[in-house]
């Protein structure tokens, strides 16, 4: 359990971002390590499949970082990190909200030799959502370097105006061109672009903003990583923009009587300030 400092809060205010020191023990790294082995060959301990599988072992690309969206759903032992409230505690502070709950975790492996992901912001493929916000919580599950395909931050873009989502997103030629076009609009002329070194077990939180991205691992080590993606407690679905974004996927979700609430069994609630936390969550996280 950890808590952010004043001193880091402010820091992601000014940035866009703020580094966190020591989230994960290393006996949770080594079981989540684990938990991705298993994915990515299509076993899934909690028998459901994730909103997402964006890689397959024998069936991808072996060039393109793996990734699985939700995992939390499929895996017990990532939900017992998806799913911890003081990640949604220091979410909720970081976006001025009244509390947090999950929308999607990435879970991310990044193979030595393996390409780029594209740059972008998060808040742009949100429309869908009311509030469009979001705070996200990087965590590495191993020691990271600039050459090995960590990820990277644009200081500052967080106060750029939310793009139109362009590109190709998995292997990109040039990763960085949008965000460049975006600084170009912005009349910043040499956008500082920030990678994320830290130790296994440490990481960052980044704005839904905030342009971020990673060049190709270009080491001789794996880079994987675990990503905690939190809306507010109060995000409500915004019907009329459900086909826009990510909308198709995630809008299986939505109720079909025109009540825009997010359902906890979907999203569940992680912390909010007067105590409340989805009730079942602590009973899946303890589950086999």
């Amino acid at each position: 359990m950890f808590e952010l400092t004043q001193g880091q809060v402010d820091s992601f205010q000014n940035d866009g971002y703020v580094f966190a020191q020591d989230m994960v023990d290393d006996a949770t790294i080594e079981t989540v390590r684990q938990s991705y082995e298993r994915m990515f060959r299509g076993e899934f301990a909690t028998g459901v499949l994730p909103d997402e599988v964006n890689w397959q072992e024998g069936k991808s690309d072996p060039s393109l970082t793996r990734q699985i969206c939700c995992g939390w759903k499929g895996d017990f032992d990532v939900a017992r990190t998806v799913l911890r409230s003081d990640i949604g505690r220091a979410c909720a502070t970081l976006g001025g909200w009244p509390g947090a709950r999950v929308f999607v975790d990435n879970v991310l492996w990044k193979p030595a030799g393996t390409r780029a992901l594209g740059m972008h912001q998060d808040a742009a493929y949100l429309p869908w959502m009311n509030p469009q916000e979001m705070v996200s919580c990087w965590i590495a599950l191993d020691d990271t370097a600039a050459e090995g395909g960590t990820m990277q931050v644009v200081k500052g873009s967080h106060k750029w105006a939310t793009a139109k989502p362009e590109g190709e997103f998995h292997g990109p030629e040039d990763y960085q061109k949008y965000m460049r076009q975006a600084a170009k609009v912005e009349g910043v002329e040499e956008p500082q672009v920030v990678p994320i070194v830290v130790k296994k077990g440490s990481g960052s939180f980044h704005h839904g903003r905030v342009w971020h991205g990673s060049g190709p691992n270009e080491s001789g080590n794996p880079r994987r990583s675990l990503v905690v993606h939190c809306i507010s407690s109060e995000t409500k679905f915004v019907p009329e923009h459900i086909a826009i974004g990510v909308g198709p996927i995630y809008g299986r979700y939505m109720h079909r009587d025109g009540n825009p609430l997010m359902d906890e069994a979907y999203f569940p609630i992680l912390w909010t300030k007067d105590g409340y936390r989805t009730p079942w969550i602590d009973d899946y996280m303890t589950a086999a």
